[in-house]
Parts: structure tokens; C-alpha cells; sequence
């Protein structure tokens, strides 16, 4: 099972050498036949090739059973036509990854997780509101004149329909509940036609419950009643903010996990930035990028009909919750005093352990 990994920007590599040694583990335990693919992307490929994404990267990427992308310091990258390209965007674009999976949950012994809470946020990847994807051709956001900016929204019924069963999917693998997030009585055409198309697609999944929200108050009942969530759907930044508060929720943007799916491709990707600020110093926390390569396994052992990749991931979930749950091993943004390499050993080591 080839595996092509990216490992992105500043605590990108780090946080993926330390990903590469989990799955490396799990490789061993679990007998998956794993075949690992390193290509090197952003600015360090920037200063040797002229491109953030080099086009054979792309295509190796395009070719792999499954990505790992590590996370990429776009910010500071210089124009598209300069070869600053986004790495994460261009490859969900490139591959049709319309569906950002990301869960959330609280652990024992993590510091400030909202107890309770146990979700899995399932975010419109490809439209919506974001500017480099609600156009054809040209940009979603403009000028008329000097005073007047104008954004698009982008909504169709062939995206809200196919993530509308990508949420019941997921839904039938837990508890069938899915809460469907927009503001449909301000935003009438648009979240009105997403909502539209999510119950006719919730519609061929008998026993899925589902009911609707308004983005605001999600924002408060999360915190204030994050047990009544089980899935939670929405459009493309609606779900971006949501999914963010959720892991702040969880205990911080260190677990962000996140799975970028499409009907033949996969991506782990975490759901947070490079982290500049501490960049080199071997303390960023990889259990985002960790969780988000179980997350990945598990996806291969559906598509491929392989039971070692799904025990491989949850193997790997326990391995994560044991380590969080020691301050040795957690590190510092967690109330922890390990490191990035620390932590990834502690984790490998349960899976040893459970061999």
C-alpha cells in the first residue's frame, strides 16, 4: 500500500518524521505492507525547484493508495504565479477530496477538554464561501469600485447531496444522529438549497436522524451541550470555524485530526497551521497529523476490504489516548513536559506493547 507524504512547512517535517515512526509501528504490528513515499513540498522545494508543489509531486500523489500532508506555512509563500502554491487546496482540488472529516473528542487526562464531547464535524470541502473555489475561472471576490468589495458563495445541489451522504455514512457508524449547521432564514437560496439536498440524500438512510441548527447557536450549544452532537454537517467556512472551536474543545488545535476524502482518494491532513513560532524546536505536538494517519488507515481498510488497516488505526487511537493521558509523554501546549519525538515513542511503544 503506497503512501505518499508531503511534509509541508516548518513543524510540518517534524511532526511528520514523528507520524512516520507511528505508522512505521504500526506497519510491524499489524503486517500492512506499507511503502512510503517522502516528497519534499513548500518553500524548502520552492528554494530548489521554483514551486511549492512540483508537478511530479502531484502526480505521485494522484498515483498513491493514500496521502499524509503535512501542514504548509502558506502565509509566507509568494504569489501563485511566483510558484507559491497551496499545497493542501491544490491537492483536494486536483483529487476531488469534497469531504473534510474531522473529529472531536474529550480525553482523561488532557487539561480543559469539554467533557462530553464526542462529534465528528463533516465539512463541504469544495464550494461555499472560499474564493478560490467558487469560480470556474477567475477569482470569487471583487471590486466593482474602490469603496464596494464583493465575495461569491457557492452552493450546488451535486456537492450538498453527496457530502449530505457522506455525513450519514459516517452517522450509521455511530450513533445515526447528524445536525445539519448552516443559517438557512438569512441566507435563504443558498443554505436553503444545501438543506434541500442533504434530507433527499438522509432520505435513503433509514434509521439516520437528522435536524437542523443555525450556525450561531451551534457555536454556543457546543460548549454548552456537547454530548446532544454526534455528527455535525455543514458547508465549507461554516465547518472550518466549527471544526476549529471543536478541537479547542477537545483541549486544544494539537488533536485537530482531520480526513480529506473523495470517491478514490484519501488525504490525512491536521487541522492546524505550521506553527512557525516554534518551528525546529521539538516540542510541537503531532497528535493531530497522528490521528489524522489512523484516520487514513482506517479509510483503507474500508476501500480495500483489509481488517489490519481498521485495528491498525484503532490501535494507534489507543496508543494516542494512553500517551495523552501521561504528562511525560504529553507535550507542553497539552500541560504536558514531553516533546514531539516523545511522544511519538510513547505511542509507537503501546502498539508494541500490543502486538
Amino acid at each position: 500500500m503506497k503512501l505518499a507524504v508531503l511534509p509541508g512547512d516548518d513543524i510540518g517535517p517534524e511532526i511528520t518524521d514523528a507520524t512516520l515512526v507511528v505508522l512505521e509501528a504500526a506497519d510491524r504490528a499489524f503486517g500492512l505492507g506499507l511503502d512510503v513515499d517522502v516528497h519534499e513540498v513548500g518553500m524548502a522545494s520552492h528554494r530548489k525547484n521554483g514551486t511549492t508543489l512540483p508537478d511530479g509531486v502531484l502526480q505521485a500523489a494522484r498515483a498513491a493508495d493514500g496521502i499524509v500532508l503535512g501542514p504548509g506555512g502558506m502565509t509566507l509563500y509568494p504569489p501563485r504565479e511566483e510558484g507559491g502554491i497551496n499545497i493542501p487546496g491544490t491537492i483536494r482540488k486536483e483529487l476531488d477530496l469534497y469531504a473534510n472529516i474531522r473529529p472531536a473528542r474529550s480525553r482523561p487526562g488532557v487539561p480543559n477538554a469539554r467533557p462530553g464531547l464526542d462529534a465528528v464535524i463533516v465539512r463541504e470541502n469544495t464550494e461555499g464561501f472560499y474564493a478560490d473555489r467558487s469560480l470556474f475561472m477567475g477569482y470569487g471576490e471583487f471590486m466593482p469600485t474602490e469603496d464596494v468589495a464583493l465575495s461569491l458563495r457557492k452552493i450546488t445541489a451535486k456537492a450538498s447531496r453527496r457530502i449530505g451522504r457522506a455525513a450519514c455514512e459516517v452517522a450509521r457508524e455511530r450513533n445515526g444522529h447528524v445536525t445539519m449547521v448552516g443559517k438557512r432564514h438569512v441566507l435563504q437560496v443558498t443554505d436553503g438549497l444545501f438543506m434541500r439536498e442533504v434530507e433527499a440524500a438522509a432520505a435513503d438512510f433509514p434509521g439516520i436522524e437528522l435536524n437542523e441548527i443555525d450556525v450561531d447557536a451551534m457555536a454556543a450549544d457546543i460548549y454548552l451541550r456537547p454530548e446532544r452532537f454526534d455528527v455535525i454537517l455543514t458547508t465549507n467556512m461554516f465547518g472550518d470555524i466549527l471544526s476549529n472551536l471543536a478541537a479547542a474543545l477537545s483541549g486544544g488545535l494539537g488533536l485537530a485530526a482531520a480526513l480529506n476524502v473523495g470517491d478514490r482518494h484519501a488525504a490525512a491532513n491536521a487541522g492546524h497551521g505550521s506553527a512557525p513560532d516554534i518551528a525546529g524546536q521539538g516540542i510541537a505536538n503531532p497528535s493531530g497529523l497522528i490521528m489524522s494517519a489512523a484516520l487514513l488507515l482506517r479509510w483503507l481498510g474500508t476501500t480495500h476490504q483489509s481488517p489490519a488497516f481498521g485495528a491498525a488505526a484503532s490501535a494507534i487511537e489507543g496508543g494516542v489516548d494512553a500517551a495523552l493521558g501521561v504528562a511525560d509523554s504529553r507535550t507542553g501546549d497539552l500541560g504536558g513536559n514531553g516533546s514531539t519525538r516523545r511522544f511519538a515513542e510513547a505511542v509507537a511503544a503501546n502498539l508494541q506493547a500490543g502486538e
